[in-house]
Parts: structure tokens; C-alpha cells; sequence
């Protein structure tokens, strides 16, 4: 186990955040005499598993990135594994976009569907990538591909049946964590806003929860929060009572739905026949109430005031922009519950046997340092490394006067890969 530092120390909150570069890639920084060929192969469910392949010619190495609800098209990683010797394979997932059909069971399928296509391709060496929710994903299709025979998963979280144990799951070779959280619902719990007391009022609220209250230590920006302990320990348990809660609303809906379709087939009239097609949808208001976002003495690091969403969490808590805001019952017991999802890295990281490089960043707002440090814990193999560099969520820089953390970010992936993995000659 290797655990490094590259972090200058930054007073917590004070980096500039104005003026950085996206999320996105430089294409200035790819490398000279790639190509990028459009894939498609075949999930074992039936359902196509499209995506862009970036290589330059020669390599025996692919990495294969997926994102559960984003097409990572334009990842800023490219050039760096490129340049590394490697081929990178972008993946679309079939749930793109929202949340609304997003199961995660399905997505040990799509990712099985990329390895197989690359391995056809004849690729002697796969490694995953999971950068933030694409993290939980493949600790999962790991998990799932090294489970003995009728061991893997058999029904989705709300109990649809999903045959894994009949699926072909190309084990791999290696595993890259960038920015990687514990688990979509996890994440979700910690986030949500626990003094919401009505889930069909976005406006309800118990004052003596709220974590934007001055009685309750909150401080507008620039200055941080400054909660008490016994404030946190309230706000953390009707944080996960309010999950609990749309669990029991989402389990409601789907027997509703269950027994709609059961009398209709017993007596099929239009009204019974409507009922058992109708898919009820769950509207989940602020989720993006994080104490530590808000209050930089909470797990310290080098993070500036604020969540993923921005520094104004009325914007990211009434908006429509905003983690699980619109799911159906299945997507959220599948995705957004902390109690049902399967996707998590307490649940599948201990599974891991290959070689693994987590890439932690110091400003980030959504993976705290002690969640990383719980990670690298959690994660079985003998052969792991923990990198923390500086720059926020996205591997951006954390002020004009710091490096630009996806290029540290780069420089590690580079060097990890070409250690372990046999690479492409002539790369620079």
C-alpha cells in the first residue's frame, strides 16, 4: 500500500475560483496522430453499448471509463492516458441524463458489454476507470464479476429480476478511482436536507434542523458555519429518518403498482389497466444541504465554501438542478437510498484483488478527506496507492496562483499505468 502527497497547504475557503478552466479537457493536449473510432457492442440484457475509442495505434493497454447518468465524451483524462500508451474507452450509459430509469444493478451489464468489446478488440490489459458515481460502478461490476457462480445479483433493488449470474463478466486488470465517493446513495445521505418535514412541500421545514439557520450556526459566505456537535448529531439522524421515509414512499408506489397489475389481469378494465401502466414519479427537493460545505472546520481540507452545485444552496436546494431530483420508486431504491443501493464502496470495494490507484483532491466538496482515507481502507487489493493533489472536484486548480490539479492528476494516472501495464512504444 503506497499513500503519497503532492498538497501545498491552502487556508480552507479562500482559493479564487474565478476565471479556472471547465471540467472539461484541453485538446490542445492531444496527443499528435490519435484517432477515435465509434464502438458498439451488446449488453448481455440485449440493450447496445455504444461508445468512443481514442487510441493511437499499438497499444496493448485500454482503459474503459463510464459514468452511470453522464456520456464522458470530453474527459479531461484523455490526453493523459494517451499519452500514457494506453487507449482510453469513453462509454455512453443507457440511463444518460436523469435518473428517472436509472437502476445500477443494469450497469454491471453495460460495463461487462465495454470490457468484452475491448478485449474482441484484442486488448491484453483492461483497466477501469471510476471517476466520482463511475466509481461505485465498477467497484460493483468488480465485485460481481470475481462472485462465484450463483452468487451474483438476482433482482434489482425494487426486486425485478436481473440475470447476472447468467451474464458474461470479463474480469480486468486494474482499477483508477478519481474523486471517488462511497456510493450514490451514501453520497445522498449525507447531502440531503434533513429539516425538510413534508416530501409534498418543498418549503416545509423544522427550523431547529435547518443547517441554514444563525441559531444553528450558519454564517453567510465568506465566513464559514459553525455547527455544534450536538446540532450535527441531530441533523445526521433526520437526515437519514427523511431517506427512510422515500424508501417507504417508493416501496408504497411500486405495490400499488404490483397489485394495480394483479387485478387487472384478473378483471381488465380500462381503469384497472390504467392503474397498472401508470409509473408514479418521486420529486426530491434540497438535497444539497451537506453541513461540512458550509462549514470548513467539519473534516478540514483545502476546499472553498460551498457544495458541487456552487456556494448558494437555496439555488441548488429549490432549483431544478440538484442530486435525485426526479426518480421513479425503482431509480431511487436502485440509485439514491443509502439503505438499498448496491452500488456502494463499503459494500464492494473489501471484493477489489487488482491493482488500484485512488486519486484524491484536496479542495474537493463532495469527497472529504476522511471519506478517502475510509475508501483506500476499504478497498481489498494488496497493491493500492492513494495520490492527493490539489484542486477541487473536477480537478480544477484551486486559485490563479496553484497548478491545475488535473494535470498532477495526469502525471499520476501516467505514471501508475506504465508501471503496471504493458504500453504502446514511443508515447511522450
Amino acid at each position: 500500500m503506497t499513500e503519497t502527497s503532492t498538497t501545498p497547504r491552502i487556508r480552507p475557503g479562500t482559493a479564487p475560483t474565478a476565471g479556472l478552466r471547465g471540467a472539461h479537457w484541453d485538446p490542445s493536449r492531444l496527443p499528435v496522430g490519435h484517432h477515435v473510432s465509434t464502438q458498439v457492442g451488446m449488453a448481455a440484457d440485449g440493450v447496445p453499448a455504444t461508445g468512443l475509442l481514442y487510441a493511437r495505434g499499438g497499444e496493448k493497454t485500454a482503459v474503459l471509463a463510464m459514468h452511470p447518468r453522464e456520456f464522458l465524451a470530453t474527459h479531461y483524462l484523455v490526453p493523459e492516458v494517451l499519452r500514457a500508451g494506453a487507449a482510453i474507452f469513453l462509454q455512453m450509459p443507457r440511463a444518460i441524463g436523469n435518473d428517472l430509469r436509472l437502476e445500477h444493478e443494469t450497469t454491471v451489464f453495460e460495463v461487462g458489454a465495454g470490457v468484452g468489446l475491448l478485449r474482441g478488440l484484442g486488448y491484453e490489459k483492461i483497466v477501469l476507470l471510476g471517476n466520482s458515481g463511475g466509481a461505485p460502478v465498477m467497484a460493483l461490476y468488480i465485485q460481481q464479476s470475481l462472485a462465484a457462480p450463483g452468487q451474483r445479483l438476482e433482482t434489482t433493488a425494487s426486486g425485478r429480476p436481473v440475470a447476472l449470474n447468467a451474464a458474461s463478466l470479463p474480469t480486468v486488470d486494474g482499477l483508477l478511482l478519481v474523486s471517488a465517493h462511497e456510493g450514490p446513495g451514501l453520497l445522498l445521505q449525507d447531502c440531503i436536507d434533513g429539516s425538510l418535514t413534508d416530501e409534498h412541500d418543498p418549503f416545509s421545514i423544522d427550523r431547529s434542523l435547518s443547517p441554514f439557520e444563525a441559531k444553528n450556526g450558519f454564517h453567510r459566505p465568506p465566513e464559514s458555519a459553525s455547527y455544534t456537535p450536538a446540532f450535527i448529531e441531530r441533523y445526521r439522524a433526520a437526515q437519514k429518518a427523511r431517506v427512510a421515509r422515500i424508501d417507504a414512499q417508493a416501496r408504497a408506489m411500486i405495490e400499488e403498482r404490483v397489485a394495480a397489475r394483479r387485478q387487472a389481469k384478473d378483471a381488465p378494465s380500462p381503469a384497472l389497466l390504467a392503474s397498472a401502466a401508470h409509473q408514479q414519479v418521486i420529486q426530491v427537493w434540497r438535497t444539497d444541504a451537506d453541513p461540512r460545505c458550509f462549514d470548513l472546520n467539519l473534516d478540514p481540507s483545502d476546499r472553498a465554501y460551498g457544495s458541487v452545485w456552487g456556494a448558494n444552496p437555496v439555488a441548488s436546494n429549490f432549483g431544478t438542478v440538484g442530486f435525485a431530483r426526479l426518480c421513479t420508486p425503482e431509480s431511487w431504491l436502485s440509485t439514491w437510498s443509502a439503505n438499498s443501493c448496491v452500488a456502494s464502496l463499503p459494500r464492494c470495494a473489501p471484493a477489489i484483488e487488482q491493482p488500484t490507484l485512488l486519486v484524491e483532491y484536496t479542495g474537493d466538496n463532495a469527497v472529504f478527506p476522511e471519506t478517502a482515507k475510509r475508501v483506500m481502507g476499504l478497498i481489498g487489493a494488496g497493491d493500492k496507492t492513494h495520490v492527493r493533489i490539489p484542486g477541487n472536484h473536477h480537478g480544477a486548480s484551486l486559485g490563479r496562483d496553484y497548478p491545475d490539479g488535473r494535470d498532477g492528476a495526469g502525471r499520476s494516472i501516467a505514471q501508475w499505468l506504465q508501471e503496471r501495464f504493458p504500453v504502446a512504444q514511443g508515447v511522450i
